[in-house]
């Protein structure tokens, strides 16, 4: 059932305005005095991050400098019949009796199949980093005295180290407006001409996974770079077939850049002052020439009032009135996923799992991850970023999503999985037979009436909203036999380790499928438009939740479910329709306990995914355990690293920034409570929980 929002009352303590949020903040502020081999200290917008080493900079680590929008395509494959994106045929599965064209790659076309998953790859932009003259043997092992801190009011990095005999401060920030960044040094190292900056560049490679860092630094020749210089301005051109970007860099006070060094594609900013023991610099990074960028202190300064906004503005969590390692290290993560999804995860496309630190998945983001990225911006009440890419993303997709679904014979529009910001979906079995991505736009939807209920909403929503649902009803199969209708086969479950031609009406899909449609219906009711009888009937008619041993299934009439180690592994997605979902038709919460205990008991931890621990969480708060919800949100086996960089576990690479959506989504519902929850604490006994902004959850 779907409620209205209601007033959340007071309780244990819990409800305040106007502490003190700086001090909570600050408490949590990364400090390092050594590189990570693995995360960098960063910077950013949600547009463009700058990933820093111990220096401030990228001098010993060449960890990546990111954006939204920079992206490239290697050469479409010369061997006849695979040189176009058109020669691309997929395959046929049948399905229901007829032959379906699904997006997969063909074995009879390797070449342009492989194209179309490899490519675009996000495009690391460089590398900006320390030159120490003819010390060409310079390593961090040769600095001393290194402290770097993150200061995450403002968004700025302050590093120090001693190296030839110098110390180096070192204060790096981000313009929240551009895609440039900062650096103001100050040395006496810099008069005697012994220190300087260097601006390098990668080649993309096509490898599904490239990560701690980004690009390769020895294939010189497959690219160029040009410099262009006047007075204390400078342009680097940097083409790389049919990609080219441009770097502005503007530096204060007497100096020159030189370059590209010998067989590579390096460049030296090297300060000629006499006098001078201070170096300001800004870096811009552009898909055009840009002529005029922010100085290094204006940056400074805007970044300090952005960061300082971004905190005050929206809900808030205090847990720092009670004294334990759990509160602790519980309030780190909150503070620090809200720091570091708002520079990885705040632009009009849909992060990547690694957001804008490295790669994976060739850089490329998961539509049906979208709402584990994008959902908490709203729990959270920063609208302003939610809204840059939602609805926005749908909107611009929707096009090609109804042509899919065209192509493939259903009704409405069916979006994609792994798809580049055209919305280009990449081929793949997987990717093509997933489908609880359908309904997220639904999920969106109703957190943003619950809101701002008004005609604005409604209005701005419904064409998404309405093609969506044509397409749920439409998918769903009317099984004459069994009297209902059916999701599958073939397809994949929430879990992807499922035989997709026997996966038939999994649990938490089915879920989802009746949430989408009883949205549907009700957009249409806020508006006084009649709703279409085949969403009523699809909704009223789908098969029942499947239930085995009294416990809830991954699918119906899977073989030795808690029998056979594969019915127990990957994503418990039956969790996920009572905590991330509210209960809907035919739910029964004594099934719902037996196999929250069931999960508990036996499912294998070690290798779930990072939102697999959140949506534990919400069920277990849901259920009325707030101590389990704890536990699951501080579970050994789902850690987040020195400066919060959520660690990917056994099978993806860090940072996997669904565990940080994930995680702010699942606090939210406990500081904020849900329809229908009753007022006890949804808090571990003895936790003062200060919260603000919050509403309650659906």
């Amino acid at each position: 059932m779907i409620f209205s929002p209601k007033d959340v009352a007071a309780e244990s303590g819990e409800f305040f305005q106007g502490f003190n949020r700086e001090r909570v903040v600050g408490q949590f502020n990364p400090v390092r005095h050594a590189s990570s081999n693995s995360t960098p200290m960063q910077v950013g917008n949600g547009n463009f991050a700058f990933g820093a080493d111990i220096t401030g900079l990228q001098t010993f680590q060449p960890f990546a400098i990111m954006s939204s929008w920079g992206w490239h395509n290697f050469s479409l494959p010369t061997t006849p019949g695979q040189s176009k994106i058109s020669d691309f045929t997929g395959l046929d599965w049948w399905t229901h009796g007829r032959l379906v064209n699904y997006n997969q790659p063909n074995p009879a076309e390797p070449l342009i199949s492989n194209w179309l998953i490899q490519n675009p790859q996000r495009v690391n932009l460089g590398r900006i980093g320390f030159w120490f003259g003819d010390n060409a043997n310079i390593t961090e092992a040769s600095l001393s005295e290194q402290s770097q801190t993150l200061d995450l009011y403002s968004g700025i990095i302050t590093s120090q180290f001693a190296v030839l005999g110098s110390k180096v401060s070192v204060s790096t920030s981000a313009d929240p407006d551009s895609d440039t960044v900062s650096v103001q040094v100050e040395s006496d190292l810099i008069k005697s001409g012994q220190l300087g900056v260097f601006f390098d560049y990668p080649y993309p490679i096509a490898q599904k996974f490239d990560a701690p860092f980004v690009g390769v630094w020895n294939a010189t020749s497959k690219h160029t770079t040009t410099l262009q210089q006047s007075g204390n301005k400078a342009q680097i051109t940097h083409e790389m077939d049919t990609t080219t970007y441009y770097t502005a860099i503007e530096w204060q006070g007497k100096g020159s850049i030189t370059g590209p060094l010998p067989s590579s594609h390096r460049y030296i900013l090297r300060p000629s002052s006499k006098t001078s023991d201070s170096l300001s610099l800004s870096v811009n990074f552009s898909p055009k020439p840009n002529r005029s960028i922010p100085s290094p202190k204006s940056i400074s300064r805007f970044s300090t009032k952005w960061w300082s906004n971004y905190w005050e503005s929206g809900a808030f969590v205090d847990l720092t009135r009670t004294a334990s390692p759990n509160t602790t290290e519980l309030q780190r993560r909150i503070i620090l996923s809200q720091y570091l999804l708002a520079v990885n995860e705040a632009s009009r496309d849909p992060p990547q799992e690694s957001g804008l630190v490295n790669n994976g998945w060739y850089g490329k983001f998961h539509m049906e991850m979208v709402l584990w990225h994008s959902a908490q911006w709203a729990r959270w009440g920063k609208w302003e970023i939610f809204n840059r890419a939602i609805p926005g993303v749908y909107e611009r997709f929707l096009a090609s999503s109804l042509d899919r679904a065209r192509d493939m014979g259903w009704k409405g529009a069916k979006w994609g999985k792994m798809s580049d910001s055209t919305g280009r979906s990449a081929p793949g079995e997987i990717n093509s037979l997933l489908i609880w991505q359908q309904p997220h736009p639904f999920y969106f939807a109703e957190l943003e009436w619950r809101a701002f209920p008004t005609r604005k909403t409604l209005r701005k929503w419904d064409e998404v909203l309405t093609r969506s649902a044509e397409f749920m009803a439409d998918f769903a199969w009317w099984n004459e036999t069994a009297g209902h209708y059916d999701l599958g086969p073939p397809m994949y479950p929430v879990s992807e380790n499922t035989n997709p031609n026997a996966t038939i009406n999994p649990t938490f899909e089915l879920a989802y499928w009746h949430f989408g449609l009883n949205i549907a219906s009700l957009w249409k009711t806020r508006q006084n438009l009649p709703i279409p009888s085949t969403w009523t009937r699809v909704n009223t008619h789908l098969a029942p939740l499947p239930v085995v041993n009294d416990t809830y299934a991954v699918y119906q009439d899977i073989p030795n479910m808690w029998i056979d180690p594969n019915t127990y592994y990957d994503h418990p997605g039956m969790t996920g329709i009572y905590g991330l979902l509210p209960p809907g038709p035919g739910f029964n919460e004594t099934v719902m306990r037996k196999t929250a205990e069931k999960v508990k008991e036996i499912w294998d931890f070690e290798n779930l995914f990072g939102w697999d621990f959140p949506m534990l969480a919400m069920n277990a708060a849901r259920l009325g355990d707030g101590e389990q919800a704890v536990r699951y949100l501080l579970d050994d086996l789902w850690t987040f690293d020195d400066v919060g960089m959520p660690v990917g576990g056994a099978r993806v690479p860090t940072p996997y920034f669904p565990s940080s959506g994930g995680l702010l989504l699942a606090v939210a519902m406990m500081a904020g409570g849900w329809d229908g929850h009753g007022g006890d604490s949804r808090w571990p006994n003895g936790w003062d929980a200060r919260v603000e902004g919050f509403e309650r959850a659906m």
